[in-house]
């Protein structure tokens, strides 16, 4: 089955988490390794549009997903971060958490996570040719699946 992101179709090779009402990707273009989205299953474009299961859904796989992806990729920290509308680096209209997992010295700047968060989406949006490859990010799908089996 498709999912939805915003305006975009997912291919179920490229989620490796799903519950009852959120399921979680691999991003086509990660600002760090590991860097993934969390998302609710209903396409809503503001945080406030979801209702309270799915506000606990949404962050309850967000902190199991952190978990994984810390441990998967070699973290130390992570950086959890919901852009919520336009004015904030909202570029696809349907709420979604990034999380990313952190070590020391990953950016030169600690806080450049935010500057690379915004430019990696405005990027996602009009240059396909700096996407992953799709056969990579069901490679990385397949194993996260795994951890969630």
């Amino acid at each position: 089955m498709l999912l939805r992101f915003g305006p975009h179709l997912i291919k179920p090779s490229v989620v490796f988490l799903r519950t009852e009402l959120s399921f979680a990707l691999v991003n086509r273009r990660p600002v760090l390794p590991g860097h993934v989205l969390v998302c609710p299953l209903r396409p809503a474009p503001r945080f406030c549009d979801l209702s309270p299961q799915e506000v606990a859904d949404l962050f309850g796989t967000a902190q199991r997903v952190a978990g994984v992806v810390e441990r998967h990729f070699g973290g130390t920290s992570l950086t959890i971060s919901l852009q919520d509308g336009p004015a904030a680096g909202q570029t696809v209209p349907h709420v979604h958490v990034h999380v990313l997992p952190r070590r020391v010295g990953d950016l030169p700047r600690n806080d450049g996570v935010y500057e690379k968060l915004e430019e990696s989406e405005e990027a996602s949006e009009d240059s396909s040719e700096r996407w992953r490859s799709e056969e990579a990010m069901a490679a990385e799908a397949a194993e996260l699946r795994k951890y969630f089996e």
